[in-house]
């Protein structure tokens, strides 16, 4: 077996049926631990967002590290993995990206939480956090804490280099190629060039790149896709339809929307919880990275901000692309030239272009351009945190910024089948070790959270002005 083929096996083997479940699990006995507050607290985490507690230690504001994991997340998985998924599973897919995501939002509460509990100030005065530093202090058995923080913070550095960056830069330079004949070398050096300028000064130039680009292009991607509904929005209501029929029915093929889509609802569920996770990142342990940076004067209101970030990765993107392919009518067809299903990049070129036009192209590129590259940032501060974590050199941290931005080039200008599958299989990984400490630290997860809705939460609700300060807890 040659090793290109064993990396595949192991890969599918990583991101199969038991990894899914423990997923998907954990998040389900979250919810539960919590007594549902993370939904029910839903709308008050999003009014959390823009409110800024610059008094508190931190690096950078509340929204700002919400738009750094949102950059990392709102990726090609948008555009991409939702095609993907509604081809291979069908579109009742997308409902079970839903629901795997509303179980999600507990699980990145509950990440985030415990990174902030946890987080350290660096030598340089920064703020270093994430499960790895969870693991650290927050597991009383030091060899099982250390030894957890250790692979998860290796995997981190590893899927860094494929997952959060070749793979995007490839993405990229594929879509700028084949839409316009874009040399390659030229978006390969262009993007290496931008990443440096932007990574060289670190997560205050991050946060503040990211708080412009991430709302910019969720804001052109939900408008496009907006028209798009708009003007099929006679179709919209057979696909949202068709939906739920093919994610609960043991009927196999699909109706009016996609006729030529094979799915039971047992595919259509391994489709959607694997994308949903692929492009919302929760329970990864990835996000929580970037909320560590926070001002913020409570564990728990950090978490719920950067809960959000599921929200509207899931929730409002995917879904929006969900629509535009659903109403549009090219699920199920065939690319003339090759006789193949459209899938990914080129089924939502045709989605956008059933009312663009040529534009759609543009549309689809534009987007990939500006997910991708904002994924790009977001992932090197986590493999840089996480290398942080391993080695305490500020050289070393210095040259791995410099170094990523190189690799970017590398991306753009080659084929990376092995380089897609050992970086899944490292983004996988990260998730074993993460799952096992928030199970193992779900009572402080719990704590902070009731301790937080009877001091702050239940008071702002009613119209208050909240800045916790511990001994607030201790009020009757």
């Amino acid at each position: 077996m040659d090793f290109a083929k064993l990396l595949a096996e192991v890969n599918n083997f990583v991101w199969g049926p038991i990894m899914l479940a423990l997923l998907v699990g954990t998040g389900i006995f979250l919810t539960v631990r919590l007594h549902f507050l993370p939904w029910r607290n839903l709308w008050y985490a999003v009014s959390m967002i823009f409110r800024h507690r610059d008094r508190h230690a931190g690096d950078i504001s509340p929204f700002q590290s919400l738009m750094t994991a949102l950059s990392a997340t709102v990726g090609t998985g948008n555009i991409v993995g939702v095609a993907t998924a509604m081809v291979l599973g069908g579109p009742g897919a997308i409902i079970w990206m839903w629901i795997s995501a509303a179980f999600g939002l507990s699980t990145k509460y509950g990440e985030s939480v415990l990174a902030v509990k946890y987080r350290e100030t660096n030598s340089v005065g920064e703020m270093a956090g994430g499960p790895m530093y969870a693991m650290k202090n927050g597991i009383r058995n030091r060899y099982v804490g250390h030894t957890l923080a250790f692979l998860f913070a290796s995997f981190v550095v590893l899927a860094s280099f494929g997952i959060g960056n070749m793979t995007q830069a490839n993405s990229i330079s594929a879509a700028l190629f084949s839409s316009y004949a874009v040399p390659t070398e030229f978006t390969g050096g262009l993007i290496a060039v931008v990443a440096l300028s932007v990574l060289i000064r670190g997560i205050r130039r991050i946060g503040m790149v990211s708080s412009i680009i991430v709302p910019a292009m969720a804001l052109f991607y939900f408008a496009v896709a907006l028209v798009v509904i708009i003007v099929n929005f006679e179709a919209v209501p057979a696909g949202i339809a068709e939906m739920f029929r093919m994610a609960f029915s043991f009927d196999s093929v699909a109706g009016g929307v996609g006729g030529s889509i094979v799915a039971t609802a047992l595919t259509s569920m391994r489709w959607g919880v694997a994308r949903g996770v692929f492009s919302n990142e929760a329970g990864l342990g990835s996000a929580p990275i970037a909320a560590a940076a926070a001002r913020t004067d409570h564990a728990s209101r950090q978490g719920y901000v950067n809960m959000t970030g599921t929200f509207f990765d899931t929730m409002i993107v995917c879904m929006l692309t969900a629509l535009v392919i659903s109403s549009s009518g090219v699920l199920g067809m065939t690319d003339p030239e090759t006789g193949k299903m459209l899938s990914g990049a080129q089924l939502t070129i045709a989605a956008f272009s059933t009312v663009f036009g040529p534009y759609g192209k543009l549309i689809v590129s534009i987007s990939l351009t500006l997910f991708a590259f904002s994924t790009i940032l977001g992932w090197e501060y986590y493999g840089e945190k996480a290398l942080e974590y391993l080695v305490k050199n500020r050289k070393v941290i210095m040259g791995y910024r410099v170094l990523f931005s190189l690799v970017t080039f590398v991306g753009a200008t080659t084929t990376l089948d092995i380089v897609w599958n050992f970086s899944d299989t490292m983004n996988g990984l990260m998730a074993i070790p993460n799952l096992i400490c928030l199970l193992w630290l779900n009572k402080d997860i719990a704590e902070e959270c009731f301790e937080f809705q009877h001091a702050v939460v239940e008071k702002e609700k009613q119209g208050e002005s909240i800045d916790y300060q511990p001994e607030d807890a201790k009020l009757s």
